[in-house]
C-alpha cells in the first residue's frame, strides 16, 4: 500500500509542476489523475500497484471533507446572506459537470474501443 501511495504521489507532484509550470488554470491534481489515467490504460502502471492505496482513501473519504466542511462554519453569515446563488451555482455546476464527464466517457469510451 506504501508503494500504491507513492506512485498516487508522484502523479499527483508531476501535476502539480506541470500545471505551475505551464500556469494554466487546471489543478496539478486534475492533471496528475488524468496523467495516472493515462498511464493505466497504457499499462505504465499496474491497477494492482495503486488499487490498495486507492481502496484506503476511498474508504475514509468521509473524513478527508471534515476540515472543509468545519472551515464552512466561519463563513456561515456569508452563506446565510448569499444562499440562492450559491444554491444556484451549486446546481447549474453540478449538472454541467455530470453533463461533461458524461460526454467526455462516451467519447473515451468509443476512442478505446475502435482502437
Amino acid at each position: 500500500m506504501v508503494g500504491g501511495l507513492a506512485i498516487l504521489f508522484v502523479f499527483l507532484a508531476i501535476g502539480d509542476a506541470l500545471s505551475a509550470l505551464a500556469k494554466i488554470p487546471i489543478p496539478g491534481s486534475v492533471i496528475g489523475m488524468v496523467l495516472l489515467a493515462v498511464s493505466l490504460k497504457a499499462g505504465i502502471v499496474k491497477l494492482e500497484a495503486v488499487q490498495g492505496a486507492a481502496e484506503a482513501l476511498t474508504d475514509n473519504l468521509s473524513l478527508l471533507f471534515v476540515p472543509a466542511g468545519a472551515g464552512l462554519i466561519l463563513y456561515f453569515d456569508l452563506i446565510r446572506r448569499s444562499w440562492l446563488p450559491l444554491l444556484a451555482a451549486y446546481l447549474v455546476s453540478t449538472f454541467l459537470v455530470l453533463a461533461a464527464v458524461g460526454l467526455l466517457q462516451q467519447r473515451l469510451d468509443k476512442a478505446w474501443k475502435s482502437s
